[in-house]
């Protein structure tokens, strides 16, 4: 019997956040064994900011996490080449045509030279490959077909096109929390208050019936305060309201007339802030166009003949056709920023409601997907995260900067996916060198491990240990096998492992990663066996990874790297003849020219960046 210890299994319970129900829930696959995950991709009219790229790595650490918990994962994104307008909410130009005009290039050449963008950025961000990409505009035959399905019960047409009605389908809005919310729940009062004025208009409890209708709005006004999510401004409607005398009250009548003027005024003025299209004949305010009619006279780049007229489909119907047509209705989870989450997933959630003939919310399975996840904001002071801003923030300005993309990773790993995360240089260059530190720590490892059958090299794989290709494929077969590691690496693999489950919490888990980089004293294969394991969920490639990949030349740094050698080894020189005076000189001179010169370091010296 082999005294060999039992290779690591991850036991904890997988708990997400489902932005449906508001709240923490255990991961129950739809398939057994399986887990099929949909993430919205990039409208490619444009190249993507480092803010958008957070949700790619967001949406990786999920399937990588997946992967890591025994789950047969097929991950989906999809490319958005069509449909997509420069307001999210269905109004304003196509953002394709509108860059292809400005750019007097074809559609297509805007959809391809920026969807290579996308993929390279996917690339240096050590993103696994999903599954598949769904490319919308191969999806538009479906996309019609879909249409069809759900225009006669759900949809309406206008002269610009074909409308979804949101009343035919339950719990509309409800993703979006507060604010669709908070819509609906005005609209709704002000319906009963019309309502109840008509139906008891000669009533003497007239006003008790108002009052009773306010006071259950400003119920749902209080909770949304709890919740911190609804705007200061409803605080004094709120305090006005807890000041007025109940109808059991002998003063009620007088003085609830006077307020009566105020609580019309206010619900005729509030509007909760959004991105809604005005379109002459649509019945809520919170429709949204399933299919864009060409209008007459005009010819797009981009149009099919439909039922509904020559056109193009909505950014809303898109998703809702490649997620059901690739994953299949109900899938288990669908990703994107907190952005999408007020408009564009309540769109998609409606379209499936209506596809599947199903109920209400309070089963999440009727929106399309079990669970939906969204990271929050990159939160950048400047400015300059907008791309209306000319100069964005985009993965190439970091590396034009000398810091290496995987540093932007590890400043997305140190918070929580649901957590804002604010940028900034002296942020981004403190996770490179967190970065850095790691790397170090790993290739002294690697150093005290023999290598196989005496060649030269050392093992670079081991069971869980990502490739040096950034799918995160395991490695060759031709590398030898790490042993698995023992009892010494068990509760730091728990620990990783109950971090990861807990909502992807990388923060943590970052942290015990660190601790098994300190361990002394054990084996050091089953220690970068155990890396390997953890690495393979975070994904920094560090088992595969050398130092000098991070070392990036700044963009309009002058001094070439022979000539750095080359003042390196004239200073080697003159310490070795101890003229210490040329040797600082040579290396104030390197600083100056961007260089940091680093004794007793064998990497000798990398760029010094601002």
């Amino acid at each position: 019997m082999s005294n060999a210890p039992a290779p690591f299994s991850p036991s904890a319970p997988l708990k997400l956040f489902n932005s449906l129900t508001r709240q923490l829930e255990p991961f129950q696959p739809v398939h057994e064994g399986e887990a099929r995950v949909y993430s919205c991709g990039p409208t490619v009219y444009n190249y993507p900011h480092i803010g958008n790229m957070r949700a790619y790595v967001f949406a990786d650490i999920l399937g990588r996490t997946l992967s890591f918990k025994g789950y047969k994962l097929t991950h989906v994104i999809n490319i958005t080449d069509v449909g997509h307008l420069t307001d999210d909410a269905d109004a304003g130009e196509d953002k394709m045509e509108k860059m292809a005009r400005a750019e007097a290039r074809s559609i297509w050449d805007i959809a391809q030279h920026y969807t290579q963008a996308y993929w390279e950025d996917i690339k240096a961000l050590n993103i696994r490959q999903p599954a598949r990409w769904t490319i919308a505009t191969e999806f538009v035959p479906k996309m019609i077909q879909f249409a069809e399905r759900i225009a006669e019960k759900h949809c309406y047409e206008l002269d610009s096109g074909l409308y979804f009605d949101v009343s035919t389908v339950e719990n509309y809005g409800r993703l979006s929390g507060v604010n669709a919310e908070l819509a609906i729940e005005l609209r709704d009062l002000n319906r009963r208050l019309s309502e109840t004025s008509l139906k008891f208009r000669e009533s003497a409890n007239l006003n008790a019936l108002i009052y009773q209708e306010v006071d259950r709005f400003v119920s749902i006004l209080r909770r949304m305060k709890r919740e911190s999510s609804a705007k200061d401004k409803y605080q004094d409607f709120i305090d006005i309201w807890l000041k007025i005398p109940t109808p059991d009250n002998l003063h009620f009548n007088d003085e609830f007339a006077v307020v009566l003027r105020d609580i019309r005024v206010f619900l005729a003025t509030s509007r909760v802030e959004g991105r809604i299209e005005e379109v002459q004949g649509k019945r809520n305010e919170e429709d949204f166009a399933i299919w864009r009619k060409t209008p007459a006279g005009e010819k797009r780049q981009m149009e099919w003949d439909s039922p509904w007229g020559k056109g193009a489909p909505g950014w809303h119907l898109e998703c809702s056709v490649m997620s059901g047509e690739v994953l299949g209705f109900p899938f288990d989870i669908h990703t994107g920023g907190i952005d999408h989450r007020e408009i564009h997933h309540p769109n998609e959630i409606a379209q499936n409601q209506a596809f599947c003939c199903a109920g209400g919310l309070d089963l999440p399975a009727n929106s399309g997907a079990r669970v939906w996840m969204h990271n929050n904001f990159l939160v950048e002071r400047s400015g300059k995260m907008s791309k209306s801003s000319g100069e964005f923030l985009r993965l190439q300005l970091l590396i034009d900067k000398g810091f290496h993309p995987l540093a932007y990773r590890m400043m997305c790993l140190q918070a929580h996916y649901r957590s804002e995360l604010e940028f900034s240089w002296d942020g981004l260059g403190a996770a490179l060198t967190r970065l850095k530190r790691m790397l170090i720590a790993v290739g002294q490892l690697k150093a005290r491990i023999p290598p196989p059958s005496g060649e030269g090299d050392h093992p670079q794989g081991g069971e869980g240990a990502p490739s040096g290709d950034h799918d995160g494929a395991p490695p060759p077969s031709s590398m030898v096998p790490l042993p698995v590691p023992g009892r010494n690496f068990a509760p730091f693999l728990e620990r990783f492992d109950a971090a990861v489950s807990d909502d992807l919490n990388t923060a943590i888990a970052l942290t015990v990663f660190e601790e098994v980089l300190a361990l002394k004293k054990v084996d050091p294969a089953e220690k970068l066996t155990a890396i390997g394991k953890m690495d393979a969920v975070l994904g920094l490639g560090l088992v595969t990874l050398e130092r000098e990949t991070l070392r990036l030349r700044p963009k309009g740094v002058e001094i070439t790297e022979s000539e750095i050698d080359a003042a390196l080894e004239a200073r080697k020189v003159a310490r070795a003849e101890k003229d210490f005076a040329r040797s600082d000189a040579l290396r104030d001179e390197l600083a100056a020219n961007g260089v940091e010169v680093m004794d007793g370091d064998p990497l000798g010296w990398e760029w010094k960046l601002g």
